[in-house]
């Protein structure tokens, strides 16, 4: 019999689901045996802000269990990633991405527009909070901590203490909850993280016939769009701190497909908001996105990520929230 592959995950509900999904999917494809091993990591044992506990925390462990070899590969919500690569490691899978779009849970199923001025909004993501400031729509937003059930039971539990919380729709997918969906959010109103809704699947370099293994798992079009997003983030080298957004999507254009990347850099109260998009050949994801980020630079982003958002390439979340 097959000796199974281990795949490290975070024990939450959605990183056992999303890895669950992974190793289906795996399995399927090869007839390769998968087991979950679950890995605990600095972000699960702690509740303060991820900006405090500092860039990778929901994935260093999985990548030490990588290295030393007590796993044999990792799933990871990809925009917990920091954008540096990792020494040893590879991302040898991009599996189709979940919708990247932002999801409102409102009580008595009000969509965004419809909440009061002084409505208490929850989210985890300082772009969140950022994008939400900027729509001027006069609400109290909160930065909260915690995994899916614990943030929906801020609005729809017996104690919810809450008007609405924003999360990323394709966790909510991802543990069969798009049910309490009030509004999905238009990219035009809340851009998303980068990578957002996308997972990437890492395992070590050296592993050769792993890494052909994982390779039946790579969809090219996610892909591509995560890594001009990513590219994006990279250049402008933007930390916890930072309220970054971009959205990569690929679509036909006259001379073949092409990837429309936007995105934006927000100042924190939402008064400074810089918006811009590029267009270009999935060959060239990363190049767009570092044309991209140098074209905000020009208009002032640097001043709106001041010097905290230059401390160093990583992501832009208090939690891991997908």
């Amino acid at each position: 019999m097959t000796t199974p592959l281990r795949l490290g995950t975070r024990g939450s509900t959605l990183a056992m689901a999303q890895s669950g999904q992974v190793a289906e999917a795996l399995t399927a494809a090869t007839g390769r045996p998968v087991e979950l091993v679950e890995v605990v990591t600095a972000g699960d044992r702690s509740s303060a802000p991820v900006h405090r506990l500092g860039v990778g925390v929901f994935v260093s462990a999985l990548r030490d269990a990588l290295t030393a070899g007590t796993i044999d590969f990792a799933v990871h919500s990809y925009k917990d990633l920091p954008t540096a690569a990792a020494p040893g490691l590879h991302i040898a899978a991009v599996p189709p991405r979940q919708d990247p779009r932002d999801a409102l849970v409102a009580r008595d199923g009000r969509t965004l527009a419809e909440l009061p001025p002084g409505a208490t909004v929850g989210t985890g993501a300082l772009r969140r909070i950022a994008q939400l400031h900027a729509l001027g729509l006069q609400l109290e937003v909160t930065p909260i901590r915690g995994n899916i059930d614990t943030r929906l039971g801020r609005v729809l539990g017996p104690d919810a203490d809450l008007d609405a919380v924003v999360l990323a729709r394709a966790g909510l997918a991802r543990i069969g909850r798009t049910d309490v969906i009030t509004e999905t959010l238009d990219p035009m109103l809340m851009l998303p993280a980068p990578a957002q809704g996308a997972l990437a699947v890492e395992c070590r370099v050296d592993d050769h016939d792993l890494v052909e293994l994982l390779a039946a798992l790579d969809h090219a079009p996610s892909r591509a769009a995560v890594t001009a997003e990513r590219a994006l983030l990279a250049t402008l080298e933007a930390g916890c701190s930072a309220p970054v957004a971009a959205y990569g999507e690929l679509a036909e254009g006259e001379t073949g497909e092409e990837i429309y990347l936007r995105g934006a850099v927000i100042s924190p109260d939402g008064t400074r908001d810089l918006r811009l998009s590029r267009t270009g050949t999935p060959a060239d994801a990363a190049e767009i996105g570092k044309a991209l980020a140098a074209e905000l630079l020009e208009l002032g982003a640097d001043s709106i990520l001041g010097q905290e958002g230059h401390a160093g390439p990583g992501t832009q979340q208090f939690g891991s929230t997908e």
